[in-house]
């Protein structure tokens, strides 16, 4: 059979990809997304969700965004320490806020605008690979959501698949990326109580790291540092709460039934290339970073912003001069948030070879954060998003 013909195919269902085709689409350029997911698997996998500001502010032009009306605002964060709690005010430091608003949440506004405006989402479609990234018309191969061969050729691919890309190996070939993995990881639980605090708070304790963070009236998410090979099944929940209490001294948690428990090992990659011709990748595909700093699906909507900009100009103007520059400038802020992302982990978190001088010296730079406004300042720009670039 003849290969179907769009002018963009998106891999991946996720933010990346269905936030680009919104914004295609009202430049006027179609787009067919495709994802190996069902969408009840996609709208039902509980995933975080810290929303800088230029995020919400994106995601203010998608009808039917949540974001704002079911989001919770927070103009701050805690930082705890030596058993005092230090407030990092975004607000009065830098004017702006972030929003606590889950990723799946923000998939269910996504696929929903994106279906009711015509989108050509295709859910349970495989796909294998991309032939011919380097001319003008690239084809995904694979196989569609009832079994059937499937190539579509586009004038150009994006990698919006995540950190599994099947179309990374078309922009990097054999070619490895930047990749470290860190010694621990989260244990996280999610329970049903109301919030323990009206913020997070990012607790550093001689007992160990934890994150006491939200999400909703009636359900918590909360995690503390662990093994990476630690069972998630192991612990009682008796035991999972006098863990993180004895992890966030000076704070009364508010317990209640654990009804989902997983371990997240923490990872950081970044692709040696994320443009090859007529291909590229954003989110996930093209790199990863610790939780700890808030900037996964972030840093996946500025690469969106970027690249729908070069597409934009490529192919309704003929003018290839931001495709060309589009790795070059969003490399610049994903290693600024790999930065960022790695300070606050190694700040907070104790290595398994830790001794005494660590503990003391990660102090001593906490002290530095709190007890200075430009430490605080550079804190709170950092985690409520530099502004995004939205010319190449």
């Amino acid at each position: 059979m003849p290969a179907e013909r769009t002018r963009v195919a998106i891999v991946g269902a996720g933010p990346a990809g269905l936030l680009l085709s919104h914004l295609l689409e009202a430049a006027g350029i179609d787009s067919i997304v495709l994802d190996r997911r069902s969408r009840e698997e996609i709208e039902t996998t509980i995933r975080a969700g810290i929303l800088e500001q230029g995020t919400v502010e994106i995601l203010d032009s998608v009808p039917g965004s949540r974001a704002r009306t079911v989001g919770h605002r927070h103009d701050g964060i805690e930082l705890r320490f030596a058993g005092e709690g230090h407030r990092i005010d975004f607000s009065a430091l830098v004017g702006r806020s972030v929003w606590l608003y889950p990723q799946h949440e923000v998939l269910k506004d996504l696929i929903a605008a994106r279906l009711a405006a015509g989108q050509d989402l295709r859910f349970g479609a495989t796909v294998d690979r991309v032939e011919g990234a380097e001319t003008n018309t690239p084809r995904v191969i694979g196989m569609s959501s009832d079994g059937e061969p499937l190539e579509i050729a586009a004038d150009f691919v994006v990698g919006a698949d995540g950190s599994r890309s099947a179309v990374r190996n078309s922009v990097m070939g054999t070619r490895a990326g930047a990749f470290r993995e860190y010694p621990f990881a989260w244990f996280g639980i999610l329970c049903e109580a109301p919030p323990s605090s009206a913020e997070l708070i990012y607790s550093n304790s001689p007992n160990g790291f934890a994150l006491i963070s939200q999400r909703s009236e009636t359900v918590q998410r909360m995690y503390f540092q662990c093994d990476p090979d630690a069972d998630a099944n192991a612990p009682s929940e008796a035991e999972l709460w006098e863990t993180l209490q004895a992890r966030v001294p000076g704070t009364a948690l508010i317990e209640g039934p654990i009804f989902q428990r997983d371990v997240l090992r923490f990872r950081s990659f970044v692709a040696h290339e994320l443009r090859r011709g007529r291909t590229a990748l954003v989110g996930d595909a093209a790199h990863t970073v610790p939780p700890t700093g808030a900037k996964g699906m972030n840093l996946a909507v500025a690469d969106v912003i970027l690249l729908s900009r070069a597409l934009q100009a490529l192919l309704l103007e003929d003018d290839e001069r931001g495709i060309d520059a589009y790795a070059e400038a969003a490399l610049r802020r994903i290693w600024k948030a790999q930065h960022f992302s790695w300070w606050m982990t190694s700040m907070l978190h104790a290595a398994p070879d830790a001794g005494d001088f660590d503990r003391l010296r990660q102090l001593g730079e906490l002290r530095s954060v709190v007890d200075s406004e430009a430490g605080r300042t550079y804190l709170a720009e950092a985690y409520t998003g530099w502004p995004l670039q939205t010319e190449l």
